[in-house]
């Protein structure tokens, strides 16, 4: 549901014209080993890790105008790009999947897509805002997300397990987070950064090519997949139990691979099932060195081959996410 905001605005933006469519297993293995109260404490841990993250990225896209502009994109989309990051619903969303718990995030998602729904057509055409309003629109709902989560947590009373109210304990143990933390986000980076150089290629062609591959990356549907398995996963290690972790490792790539042939690209679904397991599994620095390995010193320079020498376009440039599987 949280990538649903941005599909409605694409899709608000596509209305608008090209150039604006341009520019537009820690807690698991917690809970599973019965310890309920601490992942609360996980929870706080991440906030604090989280909002501390939250300055190097804000001086990123300060700047990022600047720094696009310095290798020569167009001026005209760059200036629109700017978003903002909810960390919160991500933080929320986690706690709750690492639980077993999943309805109340489709539930929220689907009151915050409505609206962003119709955030997006005031300020798109009664107040004629053009994408800037579409980006405003974007990170309102963003934060409704968040607010609306957390509202109806603490409405069902979910955290009452598992929350025993702000500790100092969460200022503890910061060493184990980061190591689990910075190859996680390695390897999630490394494979959607990608996807961002394949975009910033499009965007030296032209910006039909940057609007068009905004539209086709069918990562999202996979992805369920993906948390689903590192949830389960992690749960059974937690619990000591590793039949079960294998067991739910299989189902995930055999009911993933049998969900692709409806329509998702197998490569990137079956790729996506595999982060999963080793998110759940604590084996992150394997996936971020697979990520690396696949996606840049594999898939990266067939598809820029593709995408200039052979003259492909953005078909050579789909070939940079998919090669590595």
């Amino acid at each position: 549901m949280v990538f649903m905001i941005t599909i409605t605005s694409l899709v608000f933006c596509g209305h608008m014209g090209k150039t604006e469519l341009a520019g537009v297993s820690l807690a698991a293995a917690t809970y599973g080993s019965g310890n309920l109260k601490r992942v609360g404490v996980i929870l706080q841990r991440g906030v604090l890790i989280l909002l501390l993250a939250c300055f190097p990225c804000w001086a990123v896209l300060i700047n990022t105008e600047p720094l696009l502009l310095a290798v020569k994109q167009s001026p005209e989309v760059i200036s629109n790009m700017f978003l903002s990051a909810a960390f919160m619903y991500q933080l929320q969303g986690k706690y709750l999947q690492n639980q077993g718990i999943i309805w109340p995030q489709v539930i929220t998602g689907a009151m915050g897509n409505g609206l962003n729904a119709i955030i997006n057509y005031i300020f798109l055409y009664p107040l004629e805002w053009g994408v800037t309003g579409s980006a405003a629109a974007n990170a309102i709902s963003q934060y409704l997300l968040a607010f609306f989560l957390y509202v109806y947590i603490c409405w069902r009373g979910l955290h009452k397990a598992t929350w025993g109210g702000w500790s100092l304990d969460c200022l503890q143990e910061w060493g184990p987070f980061i190591k689990l933390a910075i190859p996680s986000m390695l390897m999630i980076c490394l494979s959607w950064w990608i996807f961002e150089i394949g975009g910033f290629l499009a965007g030296v062609i032209s910006e039909v090519e940057l609007g068009a591959q905004s539209i086709a990356i069918p990562a999202f549907f996979p992805l369920g997949f993906s948390i689903a398995a590192s949830v389960r996963v992690g749960n059974a290690l937690g619990a000591g139990n590793t039949k079960q972790a294998k067991l739910s490792c299989k189902v995930s790539i055999i009911t993933v691979m049998v969900a692709c042939f409806v329509g998702a690209s197998l490569s990137i679904a079956k790729n996506g099932v595999a982060a999963g397991v080793l998110r759940g599994a604590g084996k992150q620095l394997v996936g971020a060195l697979c990520n690396l390995v696949g996606y840049y010193f594999i898939g990266f320079p067939i598809g820029v081959s593709l995408m200039f020498a052979a003259n492909m376009g953005i078909v050579g440039k789909t070939k940079l996410p998919t090669t590595m599987s």
